[in-house]
């Protein structure tokens, strides 16, 4: 297996300095967290505001994504530059579009749940990790986590869908991806009692059936279940499918005494997880 020199480098060192772990949202799901001198980014939608046309299953014809990065090619490929590892939850092509896919260089290492890992082999990655439970490097373990990509009909077609939760020492952040609100989820917080939980809200929602993302009561629900968790919205705004957005959510959350657990990011916004 191929790794970096930086990546190979955390496999083997231990850690003996304090914690620092950053999260920014560029847009939509895709998100890059800096973990002391680690830096993932999860699920890269790179391409420009309608790069990859209409979704499927919805009478909205807008072409997606339906906003631009909130900074131009230069920041971005700078930024791909200090990327150790992709994590990549499904192939939607708002989790991995084509841009990514041209821009991320192939050597990079990519960790993926095992059934996506001969497509992205395809477009040419030579360093695909396959998660399949979890991975440790030295002490960072990253745990494959299951969720529901809604229910019925609309679920076979939107396929398996999976999240990961990141342990840093004591320190546990699940990352939901695109899931409802489901025993999978409860069980995910059952076992790792995360410290931090980021997941996709904005209630997409296609012709058949109900919502595939959380909606505002989902979130409630959430919040009430893992309530020493802080929560961290996003998937808003950035594809058409959703229809809940920052505001809609932001006059939720202050109805129902959420909006100090319970943070709506902004596209671009950083902030920090853990300072000790």
């Amino acid at each position: 297996m191929l790794y970096s020199d930086k990546f190979s480098q955390i496999l083997i060192r231990g850690y003996n300095i304090s914690i620092s772990m950053e999260l920014q949202l560029w847009r939509n799901a895709t998100l890059q967290l800096d973990i002391q001198d680690l830096t993932i980014l999860i699920d890269p939608m790179l391409g420009k505001k309608g790069s990859f046309g209409a979704f499927p299953w919805t009478s909205d014809k807008r072409k997606n994504p339906i906003i631009d990065l909130p900074f131009g090619i230069d920041d971005l490929k700078k930024k791909l530059l200090s990327i150790d590892m992709v994590f990549v939850s499904h192939l939607h092509p708002d989790h991995l579009d084509e841009t990514a896919i041209k821009l991320i260089n192939k050597s990079t290492a990519v960790i993926c749940p095992k059934v996506i890992s001969e497509p992205i082999s395809s477009y040419g990655f030579s360093n695909i990790i396959e998660l399949e439970d979890k991975l440790t490097l030295d002490k960072t373990v990253l745990h494959l986590t299951e969720g529901k990509h809604g229910e019925g009909k609309i679920q076979e077609k939107m396929g398996q869908v999976n999240g990961l939760v990141i342990q840093y020492q004591d320190r546990n952040i699940y990352i939901a991806g695109d899931t409802i609100w489901c025993s999978e989820v409860k069980k995910n917080i059952d076992i790792h009692k995360p410290d931090h939980i980021i997941f996709a809200g904005g209630a997409a929602t296609f012709s058949i059936g109900e919502p595939v993302t959380m909606t505002a009561t989902d979130i409630k629900e959430l919040a009430s279940y893992s309530k020493n968790s802080t929560i961290w919205i996003t998937h808003l705004e950035a594809v058409s499918p959703c229809v809940e957005d920052r505001e809609f959510l932001n006059v939720f959350l202050k109805e129902n005494n959420l909006s100090k657990q319970c943070k709506i990011l902004n596209d671009g916004e950083k902030v920090k997880l853990f300072t000790q």
